[in-house]
C-alpha cells in the first residue's frame, strides 16, 4: 500500500487513489478513456463511502476486459428526476456494465449527472423483480400465463362496467414510463372502457402548477429552458431543496451565482443547502407562501417598482389583483408568514432591478389545499414585474419524476384533458380524437372523472369498485396511508402493473410485470420540454413486457385492434392529434444533430422547436396572461395546545419517489435506509429530547415512529420528515381531505403533530447517525 498519509487521502481523490491501488495493474489505457475519467470528473462523495472501495475499479476491469467495438454503447435518457440527463449506458452481451457522459448528446446536463443517475440502476436486475404475472387464489400469488392474467383482467374490469358502469373504475398511469405508455393508458381509458377517471402522480405534486399556470398563461409548464437557469441575473426560488431533489440543476445555479454574480434569493421553512448559498435566505413559517408573495406584489406596486408598460400591454385583472394584495402590508406578512419587512423589502428591490429573473419551485409551494392560488400569487409576482416571456426570465417549476411533465401531463393522463391539455368537456376536442380513434363521438365520455385522491375517497364510499394501478405505489404515495389501504381493501377488484412486487401490488388481485427504464423504448419530457429518446439498452427481464405493450394486448381482450408495433408508431399518432408535439417524431428526435433536443411546442416538422414561451403572446384566446387574486391566508390546519407543531415533508438527495427502485441499491440504502425526524435545537430541548431519541410523532390522522435528527435545518416549532417511507414516513401523518379546489391537490405540507420519546425499549424504523451525517455531507458536495 502507499506511504501517503491519509489526510491526504480523503474525499473524491483518497476514493480514487485507494480504488487504483486495489485495481493493480489491471487497469487498462481503454478503461481510463472511457470509464474511469468520466466517473472521476464531478465525482460525488458518494461513491467513497456508499460503494465498497475497489467497486469502480472492479466495473472498470470488466469493461476493459473487452475490445472497444466489443461493448455496446446505448445512449438513453435518465429515469429518475425530470431534469431530463443523458448519458451512455454500457453493456456486454445483455449485461448492465455502468454508465458514462456523452455530453455531446445531452442538451440538459453535459458531462454531469446525480448519484442516482451516476449508480442507481442496479435495480434492474434485482432478484425481486417481477417478471412472470402473479394472480392471487386464496389470498396467496401463483404464477400465470399472460393470457389468463390479461383475461383476468378484461372479466374482471367488464364485469364492474356492466354490473355498475365504466365510472365505476378508476385508472392510475405512471409518470415513471414513457409518453407512448401513457398515451396508450388514456386511450385505453376513454376509449376502452369509456371514463374519463384516468390520473396520475402529478395530482399528488404539480397539477396545482399546471391548473395555476395554464389558467394565466395557457401552458401548465416552464417557460423556460437550460439557457435561463445557468445565465438569469437573478433567482427567486421557494418550496424547493434543490440540491438534494435536483442536483445537476443546483449545480448550475450555484454556479451562476459564484462566476456571474447572479442574485439566489430563497425562501423556505426549512434552511436547505441551496439556501447556504443564497444571498438572502428567508425563513418563512410552513403553510404561508401564498401572505409573504402577495406581500411582494403588493410592495412592488405600493412603491412604482412595477413594469406598468408590461402590464398594460400583455395582462388583464391587474385591478382586481392590486385591490386584493392590499391588506398584505410587510406587518400583516411578518405577522402571518414570519417574513421581516426588511426582508421582504430586499427581495422586492433585487428582483425589480434585476435585467432578468427565472422563478423557481417544486412541491413546498404545490402541496397544499390552496396549491393553485400559490401559483397565482407567483404568477402574478413574474407578471407584475415583467420577468416573462423572455430567454433569461419566466417561471420554471422543476419537476420531480422523470416524465411528470411529458407522460404525466402532455400525454392526457388526465380526468379533464385529452392529450395536449385539450379539454374532454369540449365537443370539438372530443369529435377530434373519436376520429382519430376511429369511433362515434358520442362514445367518448363528455364529463370529468375522478382526480387520484378523490378516487380513494370514492372508493371508501363504493362508488369506485376497480382500480387499475401502473407503476405508482399509492399506498405510499397517497396523503394518509391507514385510509389509503382502507380504501384499496374496500375494492371489488384491483389489478397492479409494475416491475416489483410493491406495498400496492401486495394487495392486488392480478399483478402485471412491465419493463424498467433501460429495457423500455419511448420519450420523456424533461421539466424544460425537452423531448427525448429512452432506448432499450438491456433486453426485459424474464417474461416482462413494456407497459404499452400490456395495455394494448389487454385492449385486444376487450375487441380492439390498435396495431401499433412499436413506440414510434405510438408517437406518429400522438404527432397527429396533439398540436404542441405536432413535429416530434422519434425519427426526427433520432437525427437531431445540433446536440439542443426538441423542446415542445414544435408545431410541425418544420418548427424547430421553443426554448422559450411567451415572447410575442400568451397562449390564451385573447394573447393575454390572465392575472387572478389570491387571498387565502391561513392553511387547511394551524396548531393548537394537543397538537402544537407543524411537520413539513419532501425527498432526500438518496432516495426516489416511494423507494421502489432505490431501496433496491445497497449503495444507496447506506446513505439513507429508513426515515428519520429533524427537529430544532430549541424544539428538542423543550421536549427533553436528544439525538437518536426513537420518537412518537402523532397527528389529528395517523402516528408513527422515527429518530430524532436535532439539527438547525427547520424552524424551532416545525419538523420535517421524509415522504418516501412506509414505516416512520410522512404520509403515516398526512390528510386525504381537504383537497386544493381547481386542482384537487392534497395537504402534504402542513401537518400538526405532537412528538414525545417512546416508551422504554422502544425502537424507530428510522436511520442511523452515520447515514444521516453522510447523507448531509453529501448534500453539501456538488455533482
Amino acid at each position: 500500500m502507499s506511504d501517503t498519509p491519509d489526510a491526504e487521502k480523503e474525499g473524491v481523490a483518497g476514493f480514487m487513489a485507494r480504488a487504483k491501488e486495489q485495481a493493480g495493474d489491471r487497469t487498462r489505457e481503454t478503461v481510463n478513456e472511457r470509464i474511469v475519467r468520466p466517473f472521476e470528473h464531478g465525482f460525488s462523495d458518494f461513491a467513497g463511502n456508499a460503494m465498497s472501495e475497489g467497486r469502480l475499479f472492479t466495473i472498470a476491469d470488466a469493461v476493459g476486459d473487452y475490445q472497444k467495438n466489443d461493448i455496446d454503447v446505448t445512449d438513453t435518457t435518465c429515469e429518475y428526476c425530470a431534469v431530463g440527463c443523458r448519458f451512455d449506458v454500457l453493456t456486454k452481451d445483455g449485461e448492465f456494465l455502468g454508465t458514462q457522459p456523452n455530453p455531446e448528446n445531452a442538451p440538459i446536463n453535459g458531462i454531469s449527472t446525480c448519484v442516482k443517475g451516476k449508480f442507481a440502476h442496479g435495480y434492474t436486475n434485482s432478484d425481486d423483480r417481477l417478471t412472470q404475472p402473479l394472480v392471487k387464489e386464496g389470498g396467496e400469488f401463483r404464477e400465470a400465463s399472460w393470457d389468463e392474467a390479461l383475461s383476468r383482467v378484461a372479466e374482471e374490469m367488464g364485469a364492474i362496467v356492466e354490473e355498475h358502469s365504466p365510472d365505476a373504475l378508476g385508472l392510475v398511469a405512471s409518470s415513471k414510463a414513457t409518453n407512448e405508455d401513457n398515451y396508450v393508458m388514456q386511450r385505453f381509458a376513454r376509449e376502452v372502457i369509456g371514463t374519463n377517471n384516468i390520473d396520475n402522480c402529478n395530482r399528488l405534486c404539480h397539477s396545482s402548477t399546471v391548473s395555476g399556470l395554464s389558467s394565466t398563461f395557457g401552458f401548465g409548464a416552464a417557460s423556460v429552458g437550460m439557457e435561463a437557469l445557468e445565465e438569469t441575473d437573478c433567482y427567486l426560488l421557494t418550496g424547493s431543496n434543490t440540491t438534494e431533489a435536483h442536483p445537476v440543476l443546483a449545480t448550475r445555479i450555484k454556479q451562476n451565482v459564484k462566476d456571474q454574480d447572479a442574485d439566489l434569493l430563497v425562501f423556505d421553512p426549512r434552511k436547505t443547502q441551496i439556501a447556504e448559498h443564497a444571498d438572502q435566505y428567508s425563513r418563512i413559517n410552513a403553510g404561508y407562501d401564498n401572505t409573504w408573495l402577495n406581500g411582494l406584489t403588493r410592495y412592488i406596486i405600493e412603491n412604482d417598482l412595477h413594469d406598468e408598460a408590461f402590464i398594460a400591454e400583455r395582462t388583464t385583472g391587474f385591478d382586481e389583483v392590486r385591490e386584493s394584495v392590499e391588506k398584505f402590508t410587510p406587518e400583516f406578512v411578518e405577522e402571518k408568514a414570519g417574513l421581516p419587512p426588511e426582508e421582504l423589502k430586499s427581495a422586492a428591490e433585487t428582483i425589480t432591478s434585476a435585467d432578468s429573473c427565472v422563478f423557481g419551485w417544486t412541491l413546498g409551494l404545490t402541496e397544499h389545499a390552496h396549491g393553485t392560488e400559490n401559483i397565482y400569487a407567483m404568477a402574478n409576482l413574474a407578471l407584475v414585474t415583467g420577468h416573462i416571456g423572455g430567454p433569461k426570465s419566466g417561471v420554471s417549476p422543476f419537476r420531480g419524476q422523470n416524465n411528470v411533465q411529458g407522460g404525466g401531463g402532455d400525454m392526457g393522463p388526465l380526468p379533464n384533458n385529452f392529450p395536449g391539455y385539450q379539454p374532454v368537456t369540449d365537443d370539438d376536442n372530443r369529435e377530434k380524437f373519436a376520429d382519430a380513434y376511429d369511433m362515434d363521438p358520442e362514445e367518448l365520455p363528455d364529463q370529468e372523472g375522478y382526480r387520484i385522491t378523490d378516487m380513494f375517497l370514492a372508493a371508501t364510499k363504493g362508488d369506485i369498485r376497480g382500480l387499475f394501478i401502473q407503476g405508482e405505489n399509492s399506498l405510499i404515495s397517497e396523503p394518509n396511508i391507514a385510509h389509503a389501504k382502507e380504501a384499496v381493501e374496500e375494492l371489488d377488484f384491483l389489478a397492479v402493473q409494475d416491475i416489483f412486487l410493491t406495498d400496492t401490488a401486495e394487495h392486488a388481485d392480478v399483478v402485471l410485470p412491465a419493463t424498467a427504464s433501460l429495457e423500455s423504448n419511448g420519450t420523456y419530457t424533461s421539466s424544460t420540454r425537452h423531448v427525448q429518446l429512452v432506448k432499450r439498452a438491456v433486453d426485459p427481464i424474464g417474461n416482462a413486457k413494456p407497459d404499452w405493450k400490456i395495455t394494448q394486448e389487454l385492449a385486444a381482450r376487450f375487441g380492439y385492434d390498435w396495431g401499433y408495433s412499436h413506440p414510434s408508431d405510438i408517437m406518429d399518432e400522438i404527432s397527429s392529434v396533439v398540436p404542441i408535439y405536432g413535429g416530434v417524431t422519434h425519427e426526427r428526435l433520432e437525427t437531431l444533430d445540433d446536440g439542443e433536443g426538441l423542446q415542445w411546442p414544435v408545431w410541425d416538422m418544420d418548427h424547430p422547436g421553443t426554448p422559450y414561451t411567451y415572447e410575442e403572446q400568451f397562449q390564451t384566446p385573447d394573447g393575454l396572461a390572465h392575472m387572478h387574486p389570491a387571498d387565502t391566508v391561513d392553511p387547511s390546519e394551524t396548531p393548537d395546545e394537543e397538537y402544537p407543531l407543524v411537520m413539513t415533508s419532501g425527498r432526500v438527495l438518496y432516495q426516489y419517489h416511494t423507494g421502489t427502485m432505490t431501496f433496491r441499491d445497497e449503495g444507496i440504502m447506506s446513505y439513507s435506509d429508513k426515515s428519520f425526524v429533524e427537529i430544532h435545537p430549541e424544539t428538542a430541548e423543550e421536549y427533553g429530547i436528544s439525538n437518536e431519541d426513537t420518537l412518537e410523532i402523532t397527528s389529528r390522522h395517523g402516528e408513527t415512529r422515527a429518530m430524532a435528527q436535532i439539527t438547525n435545518r427547520p424552524s424551532p416549532g416545525e419538523v420535517f420528515m421524509p415522504m418516501h417511507y412506509l414505516d416512520g414516513g410522512a404520509n403515516n401523518l398526512t390528510k386525504e381531505e381537504p383537497l386544493d379546489g381547481p386542482a384537487r391537490t392534497p395537504e402534504y405540507k402542513v401537518t400538526d403533530v405532537r412528538i414525545g420519546v417512546a416508551g422504554a425499549g422502544a425502537s424507530a424504523s428510522a436511520a442511523s447517525a452515520s447515514s444521516v451525517e453522510r447523507e448531509d455531507r453529501a448534500a453539501k458536495s456538488d455533482d
